[in-house]
């Protein structure tokens, strides 16, 4: 999966962007706690293990 891929499905799930240093991009939810971090340039593949690890941040897993 890529890395914007995985964007887009946090992002529809109310995730919004709140910050980025480098190819690190990290999203805050408005009612859900913590931050997601996901990483890369947007046409980069995600390991499977990164791709789950970003999922259950999300809550979405």
């Amino acid at each position: 999966m890529k890395v914007r891929e995985i964007i887009k499905i946090i992002q529809d799930d109310g995730w919004s962007l709140a910050r980025t240093r480098g190819s690190h991009r990290q999203f805050h939810h408005p009612t859900k706690r913590g931050t997601v971090t996901v990483a890369g340039g947007a046409n980069d593949d995600l390991p499977k293990k990164t791709h789950y690890s970003i999922l259950k941040q999300a809550g979405l897993r």
